[in-house]
């Protein structure tokens, strides 16, 4: 009957992680994978379902805001659907074992960059 309680608490906890601009869904994928037992690609799954509403939501406001660059989404976005596509297809055709070990080197990557970012134009 308890069973829920972990996820749901690790689920409340991404969300309010993700509300504060961190990567809520990468750390929510990483609970899912490294504690609770779920296969990576169905923890994928899960992980986009909790960016959609996400990413929807800042899309709308960036467009109230007048924040979207149009020429360049409209170039970017066919772009975009066919390497989802792709690399939905090649997730599918892959072994999650081989799976794991490029998402925990990007992953590594990304944490490193964020810890030590480089030094922009400004001199920063």
């Amino acid at each position: 009957m308890t069973d829920w309680i972990i996820p749901f608490l690790c689920g409340l906890g991404a969300s309010v992680i993700s509300a504060w601009g961190v990567g809520g869904g990468t750390l929510l994928l990483l609970v899912m994978t490294l504690f609770l037992g779920v296969d990576q690609r169905t923890a994928q799954g899960i992980n986009l379902l909790f960016f959609l509403p996400t990413a929807a939501g800042a899309l709308v406001c960036h467009a109230k805001g007048g924040y979207l660059d149009k020429p360049t989404l409209k170039a970017a976005v066919p772009i975009a659907v066919a390497a989802a596509l792709a690399g939905a297809w090649i997730s599918n055709a892959v072994d999650v074992e081989l799976l794991r070990k490029p998402f925990g080197i990007y992953l590594l990557l990304s944490g490193a960059s964020l810890v030590w970012p480089k030094k922009g134009n400004d001199g920063s």
